[in-house]
């Protein structure tokens, strides 16, 4: 489980959008489909990303479940592709600055960006995505919501260049142990966080391989 557990939201009415209805705990969709009954139903399932934690329990609330993608627009919420977290990652924007941004904005902590199809180079394109649009409020998966938008996006872009920083200057320096790296730049995490940022690590490190700027006789 991320923080609390998954955020669904209910948007609209007559009918209502249902956005990522979460697991298939069996109490959480008894409470969506008695809150999307207030709302006149629902007319669609929308998806942020096809992690089981956001999509499992999509099939069982009698509507049709969509995974868009960016340029498209449903019940006036207009999709933005925003890999990174996730390869097919979206968010959904409202007329009136409203993102449900799914995972690639939390409302606490930092989000896990996997290594993979420079899936780090794609979430920071994707944080400059959001940083583009007039948004009011953040909406995340997981986590409360974000009443400064702007501030939690230079949070995030700067928090993942600062890695970036420390990381290139201690190859600079000659270190070329991983294990050592991961010492030296995530020097303030927890120790049952490593293994995520390890993760973290090797997420950098690809995308310094794709830009040219890795060293080749990094060791394991």
């Amino acid at each position: 489980m991320t923080l609390e557990g998954t955020n669904t939201y209910l948007f609209g009415s007559d009918p209502c959008v249902v956005i990522d209805p979460g697991s298939e705990d069996a109490g959480h969709l008894d409470a969506i489909r008695a809150a999307a009954a207030d709302r006149g139903g629902i007319g669609l399932v929308l998806l942020t990303h096809s992690h089981g934690d956001h999509a499992a329990g999509a099939d069982q609330l009698d509507a049709e479940v969509v995974l868009p993608t960016g340029g498209e627009e449903h019940f006036a919420l207009r999709v933005l592709d925003t890999p990174g977290h996730a390869e097919d990652h979206v968010c959904f924007l409202t007329e009136t600055g409203v993102c449900f941004s799914g995972d690639l904005v939390l409302g606490l902590g930092s989000t896990i960006v996997p290594p993979g199809g420079n899936s780090l180079a794609a979430f920071m394109d994707s944080l400059a995505l959001l940083q583009a649009q007039e948004i009011e409020l953040i909406a995340p998966g997981h986590g409360p919501w974000v009443t400064e938008p702007a501030a939690k996006l230079a949070e995030y872009v700067e928090h993942r260049q600062m890695r970036e920083r420390r990381l290139i200057e201690a190859l600079a320096q000659g270190e070329r142990s991983r294990a050592n790296l991961l010492a030296t730049v995530w020097d303030d995490i927890p120790m049952e966080l490593l293994p995520m940022a390890a993760m973290a690590m090797e997420s950098h490190l690809e995308k310094l391989e794709d830009e040219g700027r890795l060293p080749g006789d990094l060791k394991a």
